[in-house]
């Protein structure tokens, strides 16, 4: 956790100091989003169901491996999801559909994880309509789409928006950007359609959500498995990697030592220069290490398993998709 975000999450003074420079941040998208409002702005609207999976602070809130989860979920009730995403840290301009082989360096770290592991299309580009059109062009049998992280992407119309919270960081201090995490202040929450607490209960939501880890992973393949009995060095690049840590000792994994950088870090073998041993890193991490990675170089895969409140409030919320949109999406 860098400075700011101990600032944030632990309640220091200091962060006051900055309140002036939220007060612009609350000015500057506020107004954006009167403007929408208005119509002074035009929302675009694509010709199939857009499912917005978000959150209103900056950092790790499970919107990964719940995107993952409800690409399956949706596969169950009859449609064919695809996904479309910024693509944050990438160098992609105009739409691109994501290959399983593509460099996260261009195409990001999520968008790159969700096109090897979820099975739906997945095109990035900072232009979510953009992303849209071209994922419908090139894969027209996608229903429905889901846009990784587009809640404040309000030129994209959108039919439903799901919020991630962290249950155990909760949101804060509760201030905007640059003094707190929140892109958006807590009674945004109030107007979405599922709020989903991550790892524990929040009274901001809907329903709750816990995340499974699974077996460590090489990152090589053919590769020895992990000895469990090993003490490891634990390596992150993520928004919360204090509860990649607590879910590696869950595991059972004895660790060293911890490495752990910002959030999407753009790795490089120099990196590891100085660490030697067994590595255990995330899966988001292990996709932008694989071409440089080193037999003992492992990752920790998560399933997130929703609650029955969740599925529950997310089957009727499609039941209403499904008759709004009537044969067009979400038929067998």
């Amino acid at each position: 956790m860098n400075v700011l975000e101990q600032g944030w999450y632990q309640k220091h003074r200091w962060c006051a100091l900055l309140l002036p420079l939220s007060g612009l941040f609350y000015l500057l998208s506020a107004g954006r989003r009167l403007l929408y409002r208005l119509g002074l702005k035009k929302t675009e609207r694509l010709p199939v169901p857009v499912i917005i999976v978000g959150n209103i602070t900056v950092g790790g809130t499970g919107k990964t491996p719940f995107t993952l989860w409800l690409c399956d979920y949706l596969r169950t009730q009859g449609y064919t999801p695809g996904i479309i995403s910024r693509g944050y840290g990438g160098k992609v301009k105009a739409p691109r559909l994501v290959a399983e082989l593509d460099n996260a360096a261009l195409v990001g770290d999520e968008p790159l994880l969700l096109a090897q592991r979820s099975g739906c299309p997945v095109v990035v580009s900072p232009d979510r309509v953009a992303a849209g059109r071209f994922l419908l062009q090139k894969r027209p049998q996608v229903d429905l789409i889901i846009s990784d992280d587009g809640l404040q992407h309000y030129r994209l119309a959108r039919d439903l928006e799901i919020v991630l919270l962290d249950a155990q960081r909760g949101l804060g201090n509760g201030w905007l950007l640059p003094a707190g995490p929140l892109r958006e202040l807590p009674k945004r929450l109030a107007s979405v359609d599922l709020v989903i607490a991550n790892s524990g209960y929040s009274a901001l939501a809907h329903a709750g959500m816990t995340l499974q880890s699974g077996q460590a992973e090489p990152l090589l393949p053919d590769a020895p498995p992990l000895d469990p009995d090993t003490e490891i060095q634990l390596v992150a690049g993520i928004g919360n990697p204090g509860r990649f840590r607590r879910s590696a000792e869950l595991a059972g994994f004895k660790i060293k030592h911890c490495h752990f950088w910002p959030d999407h870090h753009p790795f490089q073998a120099d990196d590891f220069n100085m660490l030697s041993g067994p590595l255990l890193m995330t899966e988001k991490d292990a996709v932008k290490c694989r071409a440089f990675a080193k037999a003992d170089w492992h990752y920790l895969p998560v399933v997130a398993h929703p609650d029955l409140a969740a599925t529950t409030r997310l089957t009727t919320l499609l039941q209403k998709l499904r008759s709004r949109y009537g044969t067009q999406s979400g038929t067998d």
